[in-house]
């Protein structure tokens, strides 16, 4: 996984376009984090196994921030300049967290267009009673911080922590093997 990492971080940083990743990217990611926590937690740490699992666990966690801060530029300027990505570049994850923000770029668009051509400005709000969906969810294996479609910043999670999703996310999680809805019933 390491060298996969390394490869996505590589052809992120040759290429101004989003590079495309496997569809259980992060996921995979963070099952392989999850595997050195566990096994650096049965180490003494004055090994030199334990001294090179940290070592790897600090490059990993490097790449991971370094690779989510360079697709999150390009993805803010896709998103600014109204471009399209291809199918199959992101994840369903970026996909889920995109999909909020490229509304909120058109509806500002259009505000915009409205207000500079002397029409009403006019935005058109949530209605109260249509607040977003939420459900109980209990995680099986750690995540980073994500942003919900509800555009509200969750995590990070670690195993058996338990939080309120949007549904849309939580679908998301469960689908991936990385959290089981409790029934609040």
């Amino acid at each position: 996984m390491y060298a996969e990492l390394l490869s996505v971080w590589q052809r992120e940083t040759e290429s101004s376009e989003l590079a495309p990743l496997p569809s259980d990217f992060y996921s995979k990611v963070s099952d392989y984090v999850g595997r050195i926590e566990e096994e650096l937690k049965g180490l003494d740490k004055k090994t030199l196994r334990a001294g090179l699992l940290e070592h790897e666990m600090q490059n990993v966690r490097l790449l991971v921030r370094k690779v989510m801060r360079i697709r999150c530029r390009k993805l803010k300027r896709a998103i600014a300049e109204n471009q399209k990505t291809p199918p199959g570049v992101l994840t369903p994850e970026e996909e889920k967290m995109c999909s909020g923000l490229l509304s909120f770029a058109q509806a500002y668009r259009t505000f915009a267009k409205n207000l500079i051509e002397g029409q009403a400005a006019k935005v058109e709000a949530e209605a109260p009673d249509q607040p977003h969906r939420r459900v109980a969810l209990r995680f099986l294996k750690p995540i980073p911080a994500i942003v919900g479609s509800d555009m509200k910043t969750y995590g990070p999670f670690v195993a058996e922590d338990v939080a309120s999703l949007p549904v849309e996310n939580a679908r998301v999680m469960v689908k991936q093997g990385l959290a089981a809805i409790i029934d609040t019933s």
